[in-house]
């Protein structure tokens, strides 16, 4: 039975009450499963006011009470998985395998914030002078909104709601309306573990009107949105107006060098693999493939293979291995980007187009002979696109990979030692893999450089944002 949509302010799960609707859709079909409520703008005050409240009494909770409270919020998050997994389907349309995995694996980053959290350590200076003594404490800032993305809705609410809650924040959130079942779900788990009244509050509207009353709100300390560059550009105004900390984790355009030394079969897998992921809808995806000319041949071959062996289709299906595009706005997207490039020299290899006339269907596409100005070489396609190019130098392909503007996320597959050195040293991202995709643990900081984003999530870095420094020297 899909999530039973609703606010959730201060305690207390609202519904009705004569407020604004919208329709959520099944992207398999693009029929409408559910209507979920607009918050207004006294329910947004009203969260803001919970938020504030409840951090005067939350910000004194031991880090030990606070990490029982996510551990227990994990156990319960491996218990009810499936069910809000299948929720996650029916909403953003990703294969029920993958949205298993996606919650399963948030009860890790739960419990790692619940353990890292009794790690927030402070520090003694020795003084100048044996009368005075030097301390420096880390406290958490306060209340903070946040505002997470539809492509991964459990995962990216909970590596916010753990590292706020975790640091002894308060939290007021907007998840993403076109698939908020998953926040709704993790704010039952949270309310049924006992956590205090108004330390999380969920709210839902038109984003750029929620956004810009939250951040707006002089109560708020601390902003975190993961999301689109034009987007974060725009939180990043309104929060520094403010002059308040941000977290911002912004769309990448991530390149992917395959050497001629690699093991090219193991680089199509893995590329394959995380480039069809979630129909390509994924931040961290290889988005532009630069391909030595001498193991190309070989490497478009065994890519392909993957990319044909996909089965599309609805994620509820037990066969389906990719399924379709979260929005309807994401299919002339993907059209509008192939079109570009074929007018610019690019031929088609696979795909290319929309499957059926029912839900937001893109077959898996591979590009080739793609010049650098073509659309898609220049913007995150977001989507099952796979353009392929061929490189003869290590040093123009690194060159090709550093030309935009992003920098979140990097690939690359060698067997020199050498270039794999000249590889990390020189790709400008904040993620560089180099023969895997390994940077989803909760333990590894995520974040992006240039216009991917400020600051991480996860690693001992993700509670950064949520803490503030403060020096207590006392002469006795």
């Amino acid at each position: 039975m899909y999530e039973d949509l609703c606010l959730y302010i201060d305690g207390e799960f609202i519904q009705g009450g004569g407020r604004t609707v919208q329709d959520v859709h099944d992207p398999a079909t693009g029929q409408p499963i559910a209507q979920l409520p607009h918050a207004t703008r006294e329910d947004l005050d009203r969260a803001l006011a919970a938020a504030a409240r409840a951090f005067e009494d939350w910000r004194l909770v031991s880090a030990l009470e606070r990490g029982n409270l996510l551990r227990k919020v994990a156990q319960l998050t491996r218990e009810r998985a499936e069910a809000i997994a299948r929720n996650i389907t029916a909403d953003m349309g990703k294969p029920l395998k993958e949205a298993l995995a996606e919650v399963s694996r948030c009860a890790e980053h739960l419990e790692w914030h619940a353990e890292e959290a009794r790690r927030i350590y402070g520090r003694i200076v020795p003084a100048r002078s044996h009368h005075v003594r030097q301390m420096v404490l880390r406290e958490p800032v306060g209340v903070c909104v946040a505002f997470t993305p539809w492509n991964f809705p459990y995962n990216q609410a909970v590596r916010k709601v753990a590292a706020a809650l975790g640091a002894g924040c308060t939290l007021v959130l907007k998840g993403p309306e076109d698939a908020p079942s998953a926040v709704i779900a993790l704010a039952r788990l949270f309310h049924e573990a006992g956590l205090p009244r108004g330390v999380l509050n969920c709210v839902w509207g038109v984003p750029p009107e929620v956004s810009s009353h939250l951040i707006a709100a002089p109560l708020v300390r601390k902003v975190s949105f993961t999301g689109s560059v034009p987007v974060g550009r725009l939180i990043a105004s309104q929060a520094g107006a403010g002059l308040k900390r941000m977290t911002l984790e912004l769309g990448g355009h991530s390149p992917a060098i395959v050497c001629e030394d690699a093991d090219v079969d193991a680089a199509a897998r893995v590329l394959a693999a995380v480039k069809f992921a979630n129909a390509g809808q994924v931040c961290v995806a290889p988005n532009r493939f630069y391909v030595h000319e001498q193991v190309y041949d070989r490497f478009m071959a065994a890519f392909l293979g993957h990319a044909r062996g996909l089965r599309v289709g609805a994620g509820g299906d037990a066969a389906t291995t990719m399924g379709p595009l979260a929005h309807a706005r994401r299919l002339p997207a993907m059209v509008d980007m192939v079109e570009d490039a074929c007018n610019r020299g690019a031929r088609v290899a696979l795909g290319g187009s929309r499957l059926g006339d029912a839900g937001y269907f893109f077959s898996p596409t591979v590009l080739t002979d793609v010049p650098d100005a073509a659309l898609v070489m220049q913007n995150e396609p977001f989507g099952p696109v796979a353009p392929v190019v061929r490189y003869g130098d290590l040093d123009e392909a690194i060159r090709r990979a550093n030309a935009l503007p992003y920098g979140l996320s990097s690939y690359a597959f060698t067997t020199s030692t050498r270039q794999a050195l000249k590889l990390q040293t020189f790709l400008q991202a904040g993620n560089v893999n180099i023969n895997h995709a390994g940077q989803a643990a909760p333990e590894i900081p995520l974040g992006g450089v240039k216009d991917s984003g400020i600051g991480s999530e996860g690693g001992q870095e993700t509670f950064d944002g949520y803490l503030a420094t403060k020096l207590v020297t006392q002469l006795d």
